[in-house]
């Protein structure tokens, strides 16, 4: 895996959509945020834009802010702007040779899990699940910017990952000592790679999944659909981040019924992912679990 330089103050850092629209309120609040942790911010004009109903832009726009970012020497780091959907439509038309070439910091979660995958998977680059500048950081609680501050800039020490960093508040069901890079994010967008050529790859990762939208019942049919896919046999440890309250009951009857059948190393809890706080997650950093027999 390739780690990208980290970010030191005065670094320019571009902001960019490649999923749904944004609010131009809340974008300029989390842009200051940014700029109050010394960073300079280039907006690309996809978090102005908006296609359909549910689109930043047209795919051409969206696609060509995210290239145009890549390839830009002055961009040290991207921050995606806000989830939703639409970041899977670019897959086919990504210049992986010239972003494999130009690693940078790049952070997003929810929706941009699909980028995560062919980021880490095809560009060998490790990449960030954290909070979106459009979408979280106006309401960033201090424990999510202290995260994401200590994984993303040069300052802190190299990024790595221990469930001693996360509060597991709902406790946790069997997890040995081990220690793997971590993959995945949302559960919903990384079912949805299932079948095609970017499927995720969970063979000697820790597969971390999250999801607050879905009703309990399609939770338990999404983690069906992982484990018929082999995705839970193939992983070293399964991490489970956050979930609507009234899908708990559903997770904890799936997690003993599908996941807990592997064998394999099961935590829950981490506070990576849609409420805060919201912790950065570096994918394909090793993450050692320990600690919690």
């Amino acid at each position: 895996m390739i780690m990208p330089y980290l970010l030191n103050k005065g670094d320019m850092v571009a902001v960019t959509a490649a999923s749904g629209s944004c609010d131009p309120v809340r974008l300029a609040k989390g842009v200051k945020v940014l700029e109050d942790m010394g960073l300079r911010v280039r907006v690309m004009p996809s978090c102005h834009a908006q296609h359909g109903t549910y689109l930043a832009g047209t795919d051409e726009l969206r696609l060509r802010d995210l290239h145009a970012a890549f390839a830009d020497c002055e961009i040290k780091g991207i921050f995606m702007a806000r989830g939703g959907y639409g970041a899977a439509r670019l897959l086919p038309y990504l210049d992986y040779k010239m972003i494999y070439n130009n690693p940078k910091v790049f952070v997003g979660f929810s929706d941009v899990t699909a980028l995560h995958i062919v980021l880490n998977q095809v560009c060998k680059m490790v990449t960030f699940h954290g909070p979106m500048v459009a979408s979280c950081l106006p309401d960033a609680c201090e424990a999510t910017l202290e995260s994401l501050k200590k994984h993303v800039f040069e300052g802190n020490r190299r990024p790595q990952v221990s469930l001693a960093d996360f509060d597991l508040r709902r406790g946790d069901l069997w997890s040995p000592a081990l220690d793997a890079p971590f993959a995945g994010g949302n559960l919903t967008v990384v079912a949805s790679t299932i079948g095609t050529p970017w499927e995720i790859n969970t063979r000697g990762r820790i597969l971390f999944l999250e999801e607050i939208q879905e009703e309990p019942y399609r939770v338990d049919r999404l983690l069906l659909q992982l484990k018929l896919a082999g995705k839970f046999r193939d992983a070293e440890g399964i991490a489970f981040g956050s979930f609507h309250p009234e899908t708990l009951e559903t997770l904890q009857i799936a997690i003993n019924e599908l996941v807990l059948t592997e064998g394999k190393p099961v935590v829950w809890g981490l506070q990576s992912g849609h409420p805060m706080p919201n912790l950065t997650l570096p994918f394909g950093v090793a993450g050692t679990f320990s600690g919690f027999n």
